[in-house]
């Protein structure tokens, strides 16, 4: 199963482009890197994001922008397919901080990529408990809800008609 694209990118919180209900803060000069690591995750550009966001923890300025550049970090190794190294950025991102919303969302698509959906649904609930109207958190409970019970179609092809029009 892939990841749905805006569900991962919506959890960057620095990006401008981020929808406003989700966007918590935007940083500016005074950390570049952490802000065009987010803008490249936000555009698509995963590795480019994910290296920048890694030279922006480097010069993070206060706790709150390490929350934030390990929280990015999370989302874009998640985003890349690498799941653990995403879980280690999700799981360090917490212990500072369990109200991070975003990594228990980024949490949640690699659970339910790896088709963990009892560990998956328990990230959603937490994420849901912090941010309940976070779309990528109603994007991500879609995805699972999805998973644990698709929508089979129930086609039936009838080729009566065909057999007679040879007549």
């Amino acid at each position: 199963m892939s990841i749905n694209r805006y569900a991962a990118i919506a959890v960057f919180v620095l990006s401008a482009n981020c929808p406003a209900d989700e966007r918590k803060i935007i940083l500016g000069s005074t950390n570049p890197n952490l802000a065009n690591g987010a803008r490249a995750l936000f555009a698509g550009r995963d590795e480019v994001g994910v290296r920048l966001t890694l030279l922006g923890l480097e010069a993070a300025n206060g706790k709150r922008e390490e929350e934030l550049a390990l929280s990015n970090l999370c989302a874009g190794y998640t985003n890349l397919g690498d799941y653990q190294t995403a879980l280690k950025y999700c799981d360090i991102a917490l212990a500072r901080n369990d109200r991070i919303w975003q990594a228990y969302t980024s949490k949640a698509l690699i659970y339910i990529s790896t088709r963990q959906y009892v560990k998956a649904d328990q990230e959603l609930r937490k994420g849901e408990a912090i941010n309940p109207g976070a779309r990528s958190i109603k994007i991500a409970r879609a995805m699972y809800l999805d998973a644990i019970n698709p929508v089979v179609p129930e086609v039936e092809v009838d080729d009566r008609r065909r057999g007679q029009a040879g007549k």
